[in-house]
């Protein structure tokens, strides 16, 4: 039986348990609880701290995991990813007082050397320092740290920025380059095989749902002389369907197309005369 740990809380855990529907597999049904066995595909799913997951999976106990890529690097556990989720999307910046911006800005050894950085990511803000040679002090704080700097024991954060703006009620501003950008994804043990059947199965349950998400279905009507046009507006995964219609000179055309370019695409056809253009969402699909 294929063991699976799923994030039982914040922003990962319901686009994973959706993610994880969509693909077919049972998931709890109410949220207090911490395991659910899908018989039909001979899964169990445990529902732990997003932070947990990657020492259970990486100590064996459990064979796979979906967390942030964040705390992937900061847990330093041995796992590592298989497929990125595309969901729960972060950014992680430093950040620093508003004055202090330009003196800040180069990031290096020259302006941070002897610095306090307060992170609840400490794992993943040491790699950044040590990766380039920097010797500042990191503070480790659980939870929020905005206020560290007014508070006086650091001098500087390195956090989640969305909009920044949590950092500027905290009179703080982002400062160079991200440290990192992270998503969800999917982690095993390093040196287990990925490619054993309920593995694989899995893996190509969950690209589906990727592709079904990013694609829709575009089907349309246009003549015969104008197919050339047409097909090149819509080439398709790997090319489009295209039948006859009982109209003399016209064809039937269906093709895959990406879910943001739709309306441009749909606009470009009715240009060049294609008509009855209609989008239908793709639920599931195997490539």
């Amino acid at each position: 039986m294929l063991r699976i740990a799923v994030p039982n809380k914040g922003t990962l855990s319901k686009p994973a348990i959706e993610m994880l529907r969509e693909a077919g597999y049972r998931q709890r049904s109410d949220d207090r609880d911490l395991a659910c066995l899908d018989t039909d595909n001979d899964v169990e799913f445990f529902y732990l701290r997003p932070r947990d997951i990657a020492t259970y999976v990486g100590s064996g106990d459990l064979d796979l995991g979906i967390t942030g890529q964040d705390l992937l690097v900061d847990g330093g556990t041995p796992v590592e990813q298989l497929l990125e989720l595309g969901f729960a999307g972060a950014t992680f910046r430093f950040a620093a007082p508003a004055g202090a911006g330009a003196d800040l800005s180069s990031l290096d050894s020259s302006s941070l050397d002897g610095k306090r950085i307060a992170t609840a990511y400490p794992g993943l803000v040491e790699r950044y320092l040590d990766e380039r040679d920097i010797k500042a002090r990191v503070v480790e704080l659980d939870g929020a740290v905005e206020n560290a700097v007014r508070l006086g024991v650091a001098d500087l954060i390195a956090d989640v920025v969305a909009t920044g703006a949590t950092l500027r009620q905290a009179g703080l501003v982002p400062i160079g380059d991200p440290i990192m950008v992270s998503e969800a994804a999917l982690i095993h043990r390093i040196g287990d095989d990925p490619g054993q059947p309920q593995v694989a199965q899995l893996l190509r349950r969950l690209q589906g749902v990727l592709v079904a998400r990013r694609y829709v279905m575009l089907a349309y009507d246009c003549r015969a002389d104008r197919l050339d046009e047409a097909v090149a507006l819509t080439p398709g995964i790997e090319s489009p369907t295209v039948s006859p219609l009982h109209r003399e000179g016209w064809v039937a055309v269906q093709a895959m197309v990406q879910r943001a370019e739709m309306h441009r695409i749909m606009d470009e056809l009715y240009e060049i005369g294609a008509r009855a253009i209609l989008v239908t969402d793709i639920h599931a699909c195997r490539l």
